[in-house]
């Protein structure tokens, strides 16, 4: 099961982190995943998902260790109390997945499709995520940390307690965006192609304000001219 703290970060609500604790797991045995299976309790080492095919399936209690997980398609899955370390693949389709009380640690994925889908009490640590597709999604008390986001897509999505933290965003659209409670102060690099003007609801730091002006004063027709 997994139990969240709570605590501030600053002058806002910190997100409420997962603390997985697994109970003794039982190894997968290989079958294949199915349309709306149950996986309780199971350990996947190095197991090869690739192309798998089960949409509506549901893991609790799991750990993932390594698996590949290329092109399996997922959709409106559910991940409970979870731990997903080192798994790696492009084109996994997680569409309307709900993924509650998860850690995903030095995770090496691309591709990944995440619209519609809910993220309560995720902790993404690590590793490095290529063109992560989150639009319309709804994200509660999620932390990003020590990680690196190429080209995510936050397209009208919904943050609230959601923490950017030592991490890389690397041309991230926050177009039409939500926020609430939404700390990127400690964003290590911070790039933001397209939404600059949608970070009401989020909180950044001096020298980011410094880094951004430029785009502000665009949204506003503001000339800036020595």
């Amino acid at each position: 099961m997994a139990r969240s703290n709570s605590r501030k970060t600053g002058s806002i609500p910190a997100a409420r982190r997962p603390e997985v604790r697994l109970p003794p797991l039982v190894p997968y045995d290989g079958g294949g995943l199915e349309p709306d299976g149950d996986y309780d309790g199971l350990r996947f080492e190095g197991t090869d998902l690739a192309d798998e095919s089960g949409p509506g399936a549901r893991f609790m209690d799991c750990a993932l260790d390594g698996c590949a997980l290329d092109r399996a398609e997922l959709v409106r899955a559910r991940f409970i109390d979870s731990v997903l370390t080192g798994v790696r693949g492009v084109g996994i389709d997680l569409a309307g997945a709900s993924l509650r009380d998860v850690e995903v640690v030095d995770a090496r994925l691309g591709g990944v499709q995440l619209h519609g889908a809910v993220l309560e009490r995720v902790l993404v640590r690590g590793g490095k995520i290529d063109y992560l597709n989150l639009r319309k999604a709804r994200l509660k008390d999620v932390v990003f940390e020590g990680c690196v986001l190429s080209e995510p897509d936050f397209g009208d999505a919904q943050l609230v307690r959601v923490e950017f933290r030592d991490c890389v965003l690397k041309r991230a659209d926050f177009s039409s965006v939500r926020m609430e409670s939404v700390d990127l102060r400690t964003v290590a690099e911070l790039d933001i192609a397209r939404g600059v003007e949608r970070l009401s609801g989020a909180v950044i730091s001096p020298a980011q304000l410094m880094e951004l002006a430029p785009a502000f004063a665009a949204q506003i027709g503001v000339r800036v001219e020595v």
